[in-house]
């Protein structure tokens, strides 16, 4: 007799692809909790200061795998009672307390574990973005924009030699040797075909977003940051998903003018505030360069509303102007330490127009709640 021995295996090659899996959960999760922080992480200030670096460090809670837990005390718990207590028995307490029963004292209680984790500005941008767009958007002249881009639509005679179609070289070789029944492999000039190229021109509608910023003495650390941290949003928000989107940079106090971008992220606050400076340069620079016929107008103005105000009527008027040829106008007013309950921002209450946008911002949450309010998506009608 044979000894017949059989070995009867099955390799899972899901196993091997385990750590690949984990690792696609692990990123998942961190998205998760990144998105459900977003407010916070908005305003974070090793993202606003870093200064252009690619990789940026998201703090988040720490993430644990499922597991169970044994309770090796065999402490009793809730539904274990003896039967023996009475209405109105001090069953525990919530431990608030400290040891003398008079506020609060050392607690006893372990805290939340974060951890950073290292993802892209654009990364992080993506998700902040994703549910962003410019509102109100409206068809208007088209204007051409010729594309970096090139494709090849037309065959020629003549051209480079690098963009020689060999097929279509082939293809005409064979047909002059079957009409003219030769019997060669030689291919003549005349066979020979060439692609070419032609600019990619797309049309599109265009677009302005007025950026403005009180520089006033009454803005302190707290309300520049904020106002920063909006703008720094907003700014890499349109080049992201926009490509025909002009950004102007306007800075106050008492006189308003139009900067560049490094000198509107860095200028330092002095004087008063006289927010209708402001206004008037931004219908100025309209009037000028951007006709409300040819491109969507999008201002946008923070400021912690400490205005003269002498000047609140006049800004009023200007407002209503400039809703006239926006789209919308969003006003962002940050409430810092010494807020004046008679800012700006109650004075715009009679601003009726549904086009009139405004955002109270109390801490650095309010951020990511400007960015919603200002470039709502519901509303986006057109691609530009």
């Amino acid at each position: 007799m044979f000894d017949r021995t059989f070995i009867v295996s099955k390799d899972d090659w899901s196993l091997h692809r385990k750590g690949y899996a984990d690792q696609q959960r692990h990123m998942e999760k961190v998205k998760e909790a990144i998105k459900k922080n977003l407010a916070d992480i908005v305003a974070e200030e090793s993202i606003i200061m870093s200064e252009g670096k690619k990789i940026v460090k998201v703090p988040i809670r720490s993430l644990q795998e499922y597991h169970f837990r044994f309770n090796q005390n065999k402490q009793k718990h809730v539904g274990q009672g003896d039967g023996n207590t009475k209405p109105g028995d001090v069953l525990g307490t919530d431990g608030s307390s400290g040891k003398s029963g008079k506020g609060p004292g050392a607690g006893s209680e372990p805290g939340v574990d974060y951890y950073e984790t290292e993802m892209t500005v654009d990364e992080l941008a993506e998700l902040i973005f994703e549910d962003l767009g410019l509102p109100n958007l409206k068809e208007k002249r088209q204007q051409e924009l010729i594309t970096d881009s090139f494709q090849f639509r037309d065959i020629r005679k003549k051209g480079i030699i690098s963009n020689i179609d060999k097929r279509r070289t082939i293809l005409e070789s064979i047909k002059r040797k079957a009409l003219a029944g030769e019997d060669s492999h030689a291919i003549i000039p005349d066979d020979l075909r060439f692609k070419t190229w032609t600019e990619d021109i797309k049309y599109q509608s265009n677009a302005v977003v007025i950026a403005m910023m009180d520089t006033s003495g009454s803005m302190g650390p707290f309300e520049k940051y904020i106002a920063r941290s909006f703008f720094f949003w907003m700014v890499r928000f349109l080049r992201t998903k926009y490509q025909n989107v002009n950004i102007v940079f306007l800075a106050h106090h008492t006189e308003a003018k139009e900067v560049t971008e490094q000198e509107f992220f860095t200028k330092g606050e002095s004087g008063g505030t006289k927010c209708s400076s402001v206004y008037r340069l931004a219908l100025d620079v309209i009037e000028k360069r951007y006709r409300p016929e040819d491109y969507n107008i999008y201002p946008f103005h923070f400021s912690d509303g400490d205005n003269i105000p002498a000047d609140n009527e006049a800004c009023i008027e200007l407002v209503k102007k400039l809703l006239n040829v926006c789209n919308i106008f969003g006003y962002g007013e940050i409430e810092g330490l010494y807020y004046n309950s008679s800012s700006l921002m109650s004075v715009y209450k009679k601003i009726k127009d549904p086009k009139f946008t405004s955002v109270l911002i109390k801490d650095k949450t309010g951020v990511y709640t400007a960015l919603k309010a200002f470039f709502r998506p519901q509303d986006e009608v057109l691609k530009i």
